[in-house]
C-alpha cells in the first residue's frame, strides 16, 4: 500500500527504536519513504534542505522521540512551531516518556498525538497502523 506519496521523517536516536518502526511498516506493507534523523537540528535540515541534505518531499509527517541530544524533542517543536514554512508539518510523539509535563508541552505546540513506547513490538504496530488509516482519510497541504 502506498501512503498518498508521503514521506515519514522518524526522529529518533535509538537503533532499536528505529529497526521497530521500519519492522512495522514491513510487516504491515506500507510502502513509503522513511528518512530517519538522529536529533531535532538534523531532522530540522531534512524538513529545510540545509546542511547538504535534500529537502524532503511534501507532505511529511514526523514522528518524533523526545529525549535526543543535542536538540530533543521539545527543541525541535519549538523551532518548528517558529518557522513560517514548517509551522503545520503534521507531528506525532513516539516516546517512553509518559510525564504530563512532557505530554502538556508537546499538545500546546499543536502535535497530532502522542503514544508511548512501551511494548516496541505491538505498540509500533498500532502505533503505524493507526497513523496509516489518518494518513489515508487526511488531506494534507501541499
Amino acid at each position: 500500500m502506498t501512503a498518498k506519496n508521503l514521506t515519514v521523517l522518524l526522529v529518533d536516536d535509538d537503533d532499536v527504536d528505529v529497526a521497530a518502526v521500519r519492522r512495522a511498516f514491513s510487516t504491515l506493507r506500507i510502502e513509503t519513504p522513511i528518512v530517519v534523523a538522529r536529533d531535532g537540528s538534523e531532522a530540522l535540515a531534512h524538513l529545510r534542505g540545509t546542511d547538504r541534505l535534500p529537502k524532503l518531499d511534501v507532505p511529511a509527517l514526523v514522528l518524533l522521540d523526545l529525549n535526543m541530544p543535542p536538540m530533543g524533542g521539545l527543541e525541535f517543536l519549538e523551532e518548528l512551531r517558529g518557522d513560517p514554512t514548517l509551522r503545520t508539518t503534521v507531528v506525532f510523539v513516539l516516546t517512553t516518556s509518559n510525564a504530563p509535563s512532557d505530554r502538556r508541552a508537546c499538545y500546546e505546540k499543536n502535535v497530532a498525538g502522542y503514544m508511548l513506547k512501551q511494548q516496541p513490538g505491538k505498540s509500533f504496530l498500532d502505533a503505524i497502523s493507526m497513523l496509516e488509516t489518518y494518513w489515508n482519510v487526511n488531506e494534507f497541504m501541499t
